[in-house]
């Protein structure tokens, strides 16, 4: 039976996990709070407390690791509030105990904050230019996991994530002046996260890069509108004095390259 560690329990990792079990692999999974690791035991996910600092990587890393061919990492970098976090230091914190540990492939979570919005399609030939800090971070990790050639690393770069508990319109809901109305949507559906991380494990499919967006792209104003109106919520008010910016993701590799369908069109 094929071992899987899964860095990062949350809102993905967590039904990711359960997933994984369905398909016949053995898990072990991450947490950085005491009280999930009771929750993760009860889904049969091998549980670990195990948090990632600039400074040293606390838990025990050896043991979560240990006797895993995959790798998957799947925590955002902390980088809103008071309390913002160097994400490269802490994998650069990881990477030695990848190393020791023998892991033949790693699965880095990102995202398409990578490319500069200023782009206006981008694929996973363009060349990243993150205009923010969160992208940068990105960017520079995925630099950094798949420089290393003591594993291979493929890159997954999400969009924005949707879910049936989650979805942007209800932080949009009768907000005023929101801005890029013209802009294109980039999102991707919970199920098809996993279901496009089942299947580059399933087809071994290492050492590449992958954009991972659902082929919709309305306007921001159109589908944030629309979406408020479906969910009886206060449509949201655009702002048209500045010009929209933003770029449509091209995920078409995932088709090509994994042979993989999206099933989530219209969330």
């Amino acid at each position: 039976m094929t071992q899987i560690s899964l860095l990062g329990c949350g809102w993905l990792g967590f039904p990711l996990a359960k997933k994984l079990l369905q398909h016949g692999f053995s898990v072990k999974g991450s947490t950085t709070s005491a009280n999930k690791l009771v929750l993760l035991e009860e889904a049969k996910i091998e549980p670990f407390l195990i948090s990632l600092k600039a400074e040293e990587t606390q838990g025990d890393i050896t043991g979560f690791l240990e006797n895993s061919s995959v790798l998957i990492v799947d925590i955002p970098p902390k980088l809103r509030g008071v309390k913002k976090e160097n994400f490269v230091a802490k994998i650069e914190n990881l990477i030695p105990h990848i190393e020791q540990s023998g892991i033949e492939n790693v699965l880095f979570i990102s995202s398409t904050s990578v490319y500069n919005d200023d782009e206006e399609h981008v694929t996973e030939a363009t060349i990243p230019n993150p205009d923010t800090e969160s992208g940068q971070q990105l960017l520079a990790t995925e630099k950094l996991l798949q420089g290393n050639t003591s594993f291979q690393t493929t890159v997954l770069r999400f969009g924005g994530l949707i879910g049936e508990d989650r979805h942007p319109i209800k932080s949009l809901a009768g907000r005023k002046d929101v801005e890029n109305p013209d802009a294109p949507i980039n999102m991707i559906h919970q199920d098809d996260c996993i279901g496009i991380i089942l299947k580059i494990i399933e087809t071994r499919s290492w050492g590449e890069t992958f954009n991972a967006v659902a082929p919709f792209h309305p306007t921001r104003k159109d589908y944030y509108i629309d979406k408020a109106i479906d969910l009886a919520l206060a449509p949201p008010t655009f702002n048209h004095e500045k010009p929209s910016v933003g770029k449509v993701v091209d995920s078409s590799k995932i088709a090509e390259v994994l042979g993989y369908s999206f099933t989530k069109l219209d969330f």
